[in-house]
């Protein structure tokens, strides 16, 4: 079966501030993406501060980069995943299904280079019909609704 594109809508949001240049660059059905001018270090400091007010911790944030320099593959651009959990959403997730472990954590995407890099995570409510059962739609519900506002954040600019 081939993938389709529910819907895209693209939106430009002038932001004065000279660290963010902030656009929604694509909403799929799957991939909401935001992009940033601001460094990356910026950016990852603003996504977890935005996580902490929305009760999400850090678990780990791989350098996708670096890993596989290590394996003596070059990327040219930076990429960083970002994993955050909000342990009361997870409780209730795996109380409700004992195979979420394999959608957990909550990744969020760091990508591109200096200047200009895209903050992007999958959205749970899909990631969720993988599963049974329904149990799990409002919990991911409850996830996605902020997931984006970390985005956001982290893009320099709220919702």
């Amino acid at each position: 079966m081939a993938a389709s594109r529910s819907s895209i809508s693209l939106l430009a949001i002038a932001v004065p501030s000279p660290i963010v240049e902030f656009r929604v660059l694509e909403q799929l059905s799957m991939v909401p993406k935001v992009q940033s001018a601001g460094s990356r270090a910026e950016i990852e400091q603003a996504l977890l501060d935005s996580a902490a007010r929305h009760q999400f911790g850090l678990l780990t944030v791989p350098d996708l980069r670096e890993t596989t320099q290590k394996k003596g593959i070059d990327l040219t651009m930076e990429c960083r995943i970002v994993e955050v959990c909000n342990p009361a959403q997870a409780k209730k997730a795996l109380g409700a299904n004992g195979d979420v472990p394999a959608a957990l954590p909550c990744q969020i995407s760091v990508d591109g280079t200096e200047g200009r890099y895209t903050i992007a995570t999958l959205l749970p409510t899909n990631l969720t019909q993988l599963f049974d059962p329904p149990a799990l739609g409002p919990v991911a519900q409850d996830v996605e609704a902020v997931n984006p506002a970390m985005m956001d954040a982290a893009a320099g600019a709220a919702r």
